[in-house]
C-alpha cells in the first residue's frame, strides 16, 4: 500500500498543472452556479417582451 502512496504523490509532483487545475475549477465553479439564474432571467424578460408588444 505505501508504494501505491508513493507513486501517487509522485504523479501528482511530476504534473507541474495540477495546482493550475484546482485554481481553475475554483474559478469555474461561481459560474456555474450562477448560469442556471442568469438563463431564466433572461428567458422571462424575452416572454415579458413579447407580452408588451403593442
Amino acid at each position: 500500500m505505501a508504494l501505491r502512496e508513493r507513486r501517487r504523490q509522485r504523479k501528482r509532483e511530476a504534473d507541474p498543472n495540477h495546482k493550475w487545475d484546482i485554481l481553475d475549477i475554483l474559478l469555474w465553479l461561481p459560474e456555474l452556479l450562477f448560469l442556471p439564474l442568469r438563463l431564466l432571467a433572461w428567458i422571462g424578460r424575452g416572454i415579458l417582451r413579447l407580452f408588451q408588444m403593442p
